[in-house]
């Protein structure tokens, strides 16, 4: 029983798949779960959690950090055992029954919440909606600081928040103030160092340098969620699974006899391709529940054990589709002999005559030679943000006010904002405690979110626009996100321009999207694909590449698609909400986690809101004829840049964690060279260059809600002429782009 609990804090602590954890530290973790007689799994929840209150960049498992987290771990529990024997069933948690609301008497003079408004200087019980606590607040100047109400309960706090509901109860890791924030700056990490840090322009560019193209059909996203058949999302599994078998057949050249049915009893071998799944019943990958599940027209789309002894090693996650090579013999198991490589798509490619053109469009108008062609074109400049953008004491926004001020003070051509922006899992939000700046002009009595995203977020927004009016900006949601109509992934792009406030530099897009900005072709997916991934993985005994965000990585990459994972984890931290004016919750989860803990505020109650993905539409999210030069992932895990396959991978992390700031990157793509002949792509790794790679490429153009226009999909060849495709030249971006991740 004592290995066991050693091998499962070893899986899930150890920074490393291959690294073994320190003794003393193994120590310390046994003592927290025999002190506190829980699971290794709920002690890796708490962990996880207590490095995101105190910043996961900085937190590293060791000695001292264990004895950290044990005490901290000690205090939290402490505070929940001792709220639980104070408080009686029916009664305030924060206050026994019949005791003096003192700050309600100290801020108001209304004791018992009688007055309710009546009397002037009286704080009101009903928002400017109607409903209780959850009124849009105009900031005003010196005043006497108004009260917040959490089930009635007044509390004293200043107009400008610096404590929200999640830090009430959390002395142990205070907001780190974004004025004084250390490391302002700092590069966390460089890729292609040697291509240098190109200065900024004196002078913004006169002209938009960049050329935009959406290569995904955005209305195919306005779907109807939440309209979901069984028979639909059966079919969409059931197609990928044949849709891949095809292409192992076709990449290796297989006759169609050598294909079987994994689940079929037969004594020779057959190649079988099929979805990996779980039949264990929490649903957690392993060696031992790692089961087949086969498609209909081959296996009748039964599951069958698989037996992976005979492999060296084995990487799989929940919705991978495999191929593998083996045998059926009993009829119980098939036993894995091999596992075939999957086949990638081709590398992007364009005509020489387009990226000619791009390195003109790069160079400018007034920064020709007599030739026409600039020798030397500064690079494009691209910077991506992923949310949250504010901390969870505040909605102030200064992280995204700051990447705004650093795309005006580079004059860069592209920003990329990646959701939530406004989060409705941000605990002010939630709680309906929203701020609104003085000068906003709004009916309090029609007072919507979509009113406080245009009086906090489009103003700076707005002021990037008029700064730097050649700049291209584009907003890509999440299911986060407060303001989307549409609540499951694959996303629309937000509507509502007009309303929204923003300025037309802005282009709206959904989620995912592949676009392409001159030749380069950029995906960009704002659902967390990367920490699912690490927690659903599984592998054995070793994998075959030990660096972990290469290997997320290079599954996103093998599978061609945005979200390969089938079935999403369970979210474990999820929205937060108030609870009853009962002191009970008012739709809260009942699985007994401890949620209160890890939001610091006993009456905050948790609800589970998962990945949300429509399964009948995730075709949406699948790659069609080329890999991406460039694919935006943002992540909670740690902040990289990685080459993965000829791809370049970018995880920019959140520009703010919950109490700390956080970062963001910076692309310089330097221009494509003249052609050589060493670059010229060939029909099979090239021919499918992106829709906006070649010259019959569709322009950008604004539509009715300011959103990109499309002409075409995504991975239209440039031309239906083979004799063309000699002239096609392999982009190469992750050889000429420096991208640097950088502290905000």
């Amino acid at each position: 029983m004592e290995e066991d609990r050693q091998e499962q804090l070893v899986e899930l602590f150890a920074p490393q798949p291959d690294a073994e954890l320190a003794p003393d530290v193994m120590g310390e973790l046994q003592s927290m779960l025999r002190l506190h007689s829980i699971a290794p799994q709920e002690l890796f929840y708490k962990w996880e959690s207590y490095s995101l209150k105190m910043g996961a960049d900085e937190t590293r498992l060791d000695l001292n950090t264990a004895r950290a987290f044990k005490t901290d771990l000690f205090e939290s529990l402490e505070r929940e055992n001792r709220s639980k024997v104070h408080t009686r069933p029916g009664t305030d948690k924060r206050t026994a029954a019949g005791a003096t609301p003192r700050n309600a008497v100290k801020n108001s003079g209304d004791v018992f919440g009688m007055l309710d408004g009546v009397v002037p200087h009286t704080p009101s019980r009903r928002g400017a909606n109607g409903v209780e606590g959850s009124s849009l607040k105009r900031k005003a100047g010196a005043q006497t600081p108004e009260t917040w109400k959490v089930n009635g309960e007044a509390r004293s706090t200043p107009l400008h928040p610096t404590s929200g509901p999640r830090d009430a109860h959390d002395e142990s890791a205070k907001p780190t103030s974004f004025t004084n924030r250390p490391n302002a700056g700092q590069v966390i990490e460089t890729l292609n160092q040697q291509l240098g840090c190109p200065d900024a322009p004196i002078v913004p560019p006169a002209e938009p340098r960049v050329k935009l193209t959406a290569n995904t059909d955005l209305k195919k996203f306005g779907y109807r969620p939440m309209a979901m058949h069984l028979s639909e999302a059966s079919e969409v599994l059931d197609d990928r699974i044949d849709e891949f078998a095809a292409a192992v057949q076709a990449h290796h050249n297989y006759p169609d006899s050598a294909f079987g049915s994994a689940a079929s009893q037969d004594t020779s071998e057959v190649i079988a391709v099929g979805r990996i799944a779980s039949d264990s019943p929490d649903g957690r990958l392993n060696r031992a529940s790692l089961v087949l599940e086969t498609s209909r027209r081959v296996g009748a789309g039964l599951r069958v054990p698989l037996k992976v002894d005979a492999v060296p090693s084995f990487e799989f996650f929940p919705g991978q589709i495999v191929a593998l090579r083996g045998v059926n013999a009993s009829g119980d198991y098939f036993s894995v002999k091999e596992i075939l490589s999957m086949p990638l798509l081709p590398v992007p490619a364009s005509r020489a005559a387009a990226l000619d053109a791009h390195r003109k469009r790069l160079a400018g108008l007034d920064a020709m030679d007599e030739d026409g062609v600039r020798s030397d074109p500064p690079p494009l400049t691209i910077l991506i943000g992923a949310g949250p953008y504010t901390a969870d004491d505040n909605l102030d926004y200064q992280p995204l006010h700051e990447l705004c001020d650093r795309a005006a003070a580079t004059y860069a051509d592209v920003l990329v904002l990646t959701g939530p922006l406004l989060d409705v899992e941000h605990p002010l939000v939630a709680a309906g405690d929203i701020d609104l700046p003085a000068d906003v002009e709004v009916d309090e009595d029609g007072a919507t979110l979509t009113t406080a995203f245009r009086g906090i977020i489009s103003p700076m927004l707005q002021r990037l626009a008029s700064a730097v009016p050649s700049i291209t900006i584009l907003l890509v949601p999440s299911v986060r996100d407060a303001i989307s109509r549409h609540v499951s992934w694959p996303q629309e792009q937000l509507t509502g321009r007009k309303e929204l406030g923003l300025p037309r530099q802005v282009k709206l897009l959904s989620n995912p999207v592949t676009v392409s900005l001159n030749e380069i072709i950029v995906g960009v997916s704002a659902q967390d694909i990367l920490s699912e991934l690490r927690q659903s993985e599984t592998f054995g005994p070793q994998p075959k590449n030990s660096n972990l965000f290469a290997r997320l990585s290079r599954h996103v990459v093998e599978q061609r698609h945005f979200f390969p994972l089938f079935p999403p984890l369970e979210r474990r931290r999820g929205i937060v909400t108030l609870a009853g004016a009962d002191g009970d919750a008012a739709a809260g989860d009942d699985d007994g986690d401890d949620d209160d803990d890890a939001h610091g505020n006993a009456d905050l109650v948790v609800h589970s809101t998962g990945a949300m993905l429509d399964t009948s539409y995730l075709k949406l999210g699948e790659w069609l004829n080329v890999r991406p030069d460039v694919l935006i992932l943002p992540s909670s895990l740690p902040p990289f840049a990685k080459v993965v396959e000829s791809v370049l991978v970018i995880n920019p992390g959140t520009l703010s964690k919950r109490k700390a700031p956080g970062s963001y990157a910076r692309i310089s793509l330097y221009a494509h060279t003249p052609t050589s002949q060493g670059e010229v792509a060939g029909a099979g790794a090239g021919a499918g260059a992106g829709a906006g790679a070649g010259a019959s490429a569709a322009s950008a153009a604004e539509g009715a809600e300011g959103t990109v226009a499309v002409e075409g999909t995504e991975g239209a060849a440039a031309d239906d002429n083979a004799n063309d495709n000699d002239d096609m030249i392999a982009h190469r971006v992750f050889e000429r782009a420096r991208v640097d991740v950088i502290r905000i």
